[in-house]
């Protein structure tokens, strides 16, 4: 018995509810499906299709089963594609996911440029900050911010991700501005919103790690909204140097600098990751995207 076969007719018969129109699919003889069908599942032991003159149903073995092959089918169609497309012109739909803030101010213009240079490619892009997997979340590249992953994927290092503390000046005119990170507690915050909760305001002093987070005003996940209420004076706010790059410009903001690190977190190294499945690069649309960011944010360096 060809196994793999049996297991595309199965998959389709699941798919289109019928072994007349999974047949047709494949053009072949209806009995000649069945035929196979009904021989893998000897093969396994099991019934995984309930078969009656009007339907065909899925057993509860079988939706595990079907599950199961799932993956390896789409695994195997990814091969043939990196196989397919092999040397040859970048095109089809590429498919993106970004955390928020970065894509609304560094990703979506740079694919402008890239989508100039590659007409044939199809932008497909998500903006979320929730976590993703690459794998089961049917993603070709994704950019995220934190530190590098335990995923089975590759991870570029793109730019640093580091929070730093800034206020404008008329806050700082109106409440004074803080000498020491300690102080920092007794002042209105502006906090972003990540996917665990809000960041809060850290330090390590004398050995030890503190919360010196005052008083919240206000806490969303659009960072956006967040600089300008800082900029009208309304707070103290951490985020990211690039996020703020036009406020520290224009003066609306300015750096906060202690003696002792402010961060949002215990772990060091933070920085914003372009992440792909090592196989997918030989996609040559892929490949075309992971050089053209590469070399448009990290060596080209967006954020500076």
């Amino acid at each position: 018995m060809d196994q793999l076969r049996a297991i595309r007719y199965f998959s389709k018969v699941v798919e289109t509810g019928s072994f007349t129109k999974a047949a047709k699919a494949f053009d072949v003889p209806p009995s000649s499906l069945s035929r196979r069908v009904s021989d893998l599942e000897k093969s396994l032991g099991a019934t995984l299709l309930q078969r009656s003159t009007r339907m065909v149903k899925l057993t509860e073995v079988g939706h595990v089963y079907y599950n199961d092959v799932q993956h390896i089918l789409n695994q195997l169609e990814q091969s043939k594609e990196t196989v397919r497309s092999y040397q040859t012109t970048p095109m089809g739909r590429l498919r993106i996911s970004s955390m928020v803030g970065f894509g609304e101010r560094i990703l979506l213009p740079l694919l402008d440029d890239f989508s100039a240079l590659y007409p044939q490619i199809i932008l497909d892009v998500s903006l979320s900050d929730e976590l993703s997997a690459l794998g089961r979340d049917d993603v070709d590249i994704a950019i995220r911010g934190g530190y590098a992953p335990n995923e089975r994927v590759l991870a570029i290092r793109l730019m640093d991700n580091s929070f730093i503390p800034v206020a404008s000046p008329s806050y700082l005119e109106q409440h004074g501005t803080p000498k020491h990170v300690m102080e920092l507690k007794n002042h209105r915050g502006l906090y972003f919103k990540a996917p665990n909760g809000p960041t809060p305001w850290l330090c390590h002093v004398d050995d030890q790690w503190h919360d010196v987070s005052g008083p919240a005003v206000a806490i969303s996940n659009k960072g956006p909204w967040l600089a300008q209420k800082a900029s009208n004076g309304e707070g103290i706010l951490m985020s990211t140097r690039w996020a703020l790059a036009s406020y520290l410009e224009s003066g609306a903001l300015q750096e906060l600098t202690f003696e002792h690190k402010l961060t949002i977190t215990q772990h060091s190294d933070m920085a914003v990751y372009l992440l792909y499945q090592k196989q997918r690069y030989l996609v040559p649309k892929v490949k075309a995207a992971v050089d053209f960011l590469v070399e448009r944010i990290q060596v080209a360096g967006v954020d500076k």
